[in-house]
């Protein structure tokens, strides 16, 4: 009896997952396909998932507001995603995410016989919210790897100014010179625009209101004051480079200053009590064999 009752469950379970995978085929089928010509190539992770968030994206996340899906376009476009994800396809991988995570903890609490199911009503916030502080983190990684690229990329455009290019022109000589990075994305974004009739200053501002970041924003509001007061480029460029420099070498000093602060929680939680241990237990065990305890 019990070994029919396997095999039923076996034959039921394995039914039931092809069932869900010609669904799934079906209305992935029934998806438009998307044009990635210009978008980056998609991990690893959300190749597993990706037929879920297409069929999720086209059916239910295009209902959304618009308003609601152009702030989170904004958000994706600070963090360079949006060259990954559109905002439909975002918001339906926040949705996947949320039932995998309430399905993955439900298994987990059944499974582990926990009678305590709070872990399965908080599971699905968790999983909404998982996406959002991965975007987080993908926003600082971005700043910080433009920020420290800058300078770089500045002594680059200076150089190509003073050697006797315009503006657009050295631009290009940096993209093609430079590291690579979210800046050189950013770079040869603002070409694309120049080359598609954007003129350079609109082609710059949007650059730094996708990045949304003050020392991007301070250089591009001194290159268009130049350009429109007509005063030198080679010079301007040559003092924003300079005080980018200098600026890196204050925020590696304030970093290095703040390490022995850092440093303290570590050592008071950690260091501290193990060579409390270590010098304490020879003296204990010296008390206890005299007799002193």
């Amino acid at each position: 009896m019990d070994t029919i009752i396997y095999y039923s469950a076996a034959i039921t379970t394995g039914l039931s997952i092809g069932l869900f995978a010609l669904l799934v085929n079906f209305f992935n089928a029934s998806v438009p396909e998307d044009d990635r010509t210009y978008m980056d190539p998609l991990s690893f992770k959300l190749k597993l998932v990706w037929p879920f968030i297409r069929i999720v994206a086209y059916y239910l996340c295009t209902n959304f507001s618009s308003d609601y899906l152009d702030k989170v376009e904004k958000q994706l476009q600070r963090t360079g995603v949006s060259y990954v994800l559109s905002a439909e396809q975002f918001v339906a991988f926040r949705i996947i995410m949320a039932v995998l995570i309430t399905v993955f903890t439900t298994v987990m609490v059944l499974g582990l016989g926990i009678e305590d199911y709070i872990f399965i009503l908080f599971a699905p916030l968790i999983g909404f919210m998982l996406p959002l502080i991965w975007l987080s983190d993908m926003r600082k990684r971005r700043d910080s790897a433009v920020i420290r690229q800058m300078p770089v990329y500045l002594d680059f455009i200076t150089m190509a100014v003073e050697a006797g290019l315009n503006l657009s022109g050295a631009l290009a000589q940096a993209r093609d010179k430079g590291p690579l990075g979210p800046l050189r994305n950013e770079i040869g974004i603002v070409i694309r625009d120049i080359r598609s009739g954007t003129t350079r200053a609109d082609a710059l501002r949007r650059m730094a209101d996708r990045l949304d970041i003050p020392e991007v924003s301070s250089f591009v509001g001194t290159i268009v004051q130049a350009e429109k007061m007509g005063a030198s480029m080679g010079a301007v460029l040559r003092t924003q480079a300079e005080q980018r420099r200098t600026e890196r070498f204050q925020r590696a000093e304030k970093t290095a200053m703040e390490a022995p602060v850092k440093l303290v929680g570590p050592l008071v939680m950690f260091i501290f009590p193990v060579t409390f241990i270590v010098i304490g237990f020879p003296i204990a065990m010296k008390f206890m064999a005299e007799g002193l305890f």
